[in-house]
């Protein structure tokens, strides 16, 4: 039975509150000198003195990376040049905590798919050539579950490919949770509209770069699932003409008390800095908004035949009943190829209970104000007033 949780993730303890473990893996774990130079200069090296343990871990790892970029460099970097992506993309859409994971998940059972997990996204810059051997040494250093929702996490899992942009250089604005009480940096990444032509032609680069080397890895179809490219839709077309796009919406009532606690835990566990938390909410309410506003203005650019939704409500109820439905729309091929290891994975998920919040009433009326183009355009106005 699921537990009510407040609002507020600074009642509840995550494994960074108590103790710092500088030895855990970190998001920043696979980067290179340069790109971790960058970060710590831009940020004035302002490093909570109990993480400079961290600090330094992650400076000697980055040595470690820039070696090992330069062996699968040597070894594969022709190949990756000449590599083309069996297939267009399934780009996964949706706002943090509204269910991508679910249907990443849901969409990479299908053996003919492939995906970036999170050992790629960890290391970008040569998994080719360390998988094999640190997936396996430094499988007792990543968590069995993820802090904010308790799902299962392993080197193999599908994860979000912005990670890995991060880990080879590329401004993103995740880069914020490594020092969160400084000014979020690289939100025009978020939707790449406001990116010089030559970052942005780097950006590019780097992409496709890294979706090459997963096609080295696995020739398949590939799956990627990163909240960003909800608001990426104009730049994710020129590259791939043929991309599929599922976007996937849910009760903003648990988005927002949801959203407000994986930052915090993400900050705490990965931020060199411990957060304070500090304009958490307007930033959860001013970024959903943007992305909104831009995702609905670009959406008409894709064609209905490769555009679907789902409601993460309706997805839980009928996984496997939704996911036909999605395959039919989008033409993703045989549904019943896929149809086996889906219906497996929901039977292992379906005692799966999600986090419950109570939100004061000023915090619900907030959310009905601000979000509440959202609400009615998505069905959720009947929500409003909650339990």
């Amino acid at each position: 039975m699921s537990s009510r949780k407040k609002i507020k993730p600074e009642a509840k303890k995550t494994p960074g509150d108590t103790k710092d473990r500088p030895w855990e893996v970190r998001i920043w774990s696979g980067m290179t000198p340069g790109g971790l130079w960058r970060l710590l200069w831009r940020n004035r090296f302002l490093v909570t003195p109990t993480r400079i343990g961290m600090a330094l871990i992650l400076a000697v790892l980055s040595v470690l990376n820039v070696l090992l970029w330069m062996i699968q460099t040597a070894l594969y970097g022709r190949k990756i040049e000449k590599t083309e992506l069996c297939e267009a993309p399934v780009f996964v859409l949706g706002h943090w905590r509204s269910g991508t994971t679910l249907l990443h998940e849901l969409l990479v059972t299908d053996p003919r798919h492939t995906y970036p997990d999170t050992f790629a996204c960890f290391a970008p810059n040569h998994f080719l050539v360390s998988g094999w051997l640190f997936k396996w040494w430094l499988r007792f250093l990543l968590p069995s579950r993820r802090p904010m929702d308790n799902m299962r996490v392993s080197w193999d899992r599908p994860q979000e490919d912005e990670w890995a942009m991060c880990n080879m250089g590329i401004p993103s604005p995740y880069l914020w949770l490594a020092f969160p009480n400084r000014p979020r940096p690289y939100q025009e990444y978020l939707d790449l509209r406001n990116v010089p032509a030559a970052a942005l032609a780097r950006w590019k680069r780097a992409f496709v770069r890294f979706l090459k080397c997963l096609t080295v890895q696995s020739p398949r179809r590939i799956v990627l699932k990163s909240p960003q490219h909800t608001c990426r839709i104009p730049v994710l077309l020129e590259l791939f003409p043929d991309a599929r796009f599922v976007h996937i919406v849910r009760d903003p009532y648990v988005i927002f008390p949801s959203t407000i606690r994986t930052w915090h835990r993400l900050a705490t566990f990965h931020g060199l800095q411990k957060p304070n938390g500090k304009g958490m909410e307007e930033f959860v309410f001013a970024t959903f908004n943007h992305m909104y506003e831009v995702f609905e203005e670009d959406r008409r650019l894709v064609d209905p035949s490769r555009f679907c939704e789902v409601r993460f409500e309706d997805l839980v109820a009928d996984p496997v009943g939704r996911m036909r439905i999605i395959y039919e729309q989008l033409q993703l091929g045989d549904f019943e190829v896929a149809r086996p290891a889906m219906e497996a994975y929901a039977e292992r998920t379906r005692d799966y209970k999600v986090n419950r919040y109570e939100l004061t009433p000023e915090t619900r009326e907030e959310i009905g104000r601000r979000w509440e183009t959202f609400s009615k355009r998505y069905g959720y106005e009947t929500v409003a007033h909650g339990p």
